[in-house]
């Protein structure tokens, strides 16, 4: 698999900061997404920019995956908004996942100041 170019980048970025703009000040009618701060994290957009990816959480955790199913569900709406936003030849298609690099930072940062670990750490010799 190719690495994204430097277009591609530039293009996630640009959409990943109107993206975040749109949901801070948007008032959405939908429950799952009414009132709730929602990050996103990263953006990787297909190398013809027409359909982008959005890795995205709830600031605060929990409900994630109803969270991720509310913002798919008002994909077109947030498209509409960000078409506005941006100045792209295509306007891409967005799909919302769930961004579990911070659970697994969590979890990998527990497992390194676990006691096991840092007991076998300690024996080590240079």
């Amino acid at each position: 698999m190719k690495p994204p170019s430097q277009r591609q980048l530039r293009a996630g970025e640009l959409i990943r900061h109107a993206l975040m703009d749109i949901l801070a000040r948007e008032e959405f009618a939908d429950p799952d997404l009414h009132g709730k701060s929602i990050t996103v994290t990263e953006v990787r957009c297909s190398p013809d920019l027409k359909h982008a990816t959005a890795f995205c959480a709830p600031l605060g955790g929990g409900e994630t995956a109803k969270t991720v199913e509310a913002l798919n569900r008002a994909a077109g709406f947030l498209r509409g908004r960000l078409s506005r936003e941006i100045d792209m030849r295509y306007t891409p298609m967005l799909r919302f996942i769930a961004d579990d690099s911070y659970d697994e930072a969590r979890r990998i940062e527990q497992l390194l100041s676990s006691e096991r670990v840092r007991r076998d750490l300690g024996q080590t010799k240079d």
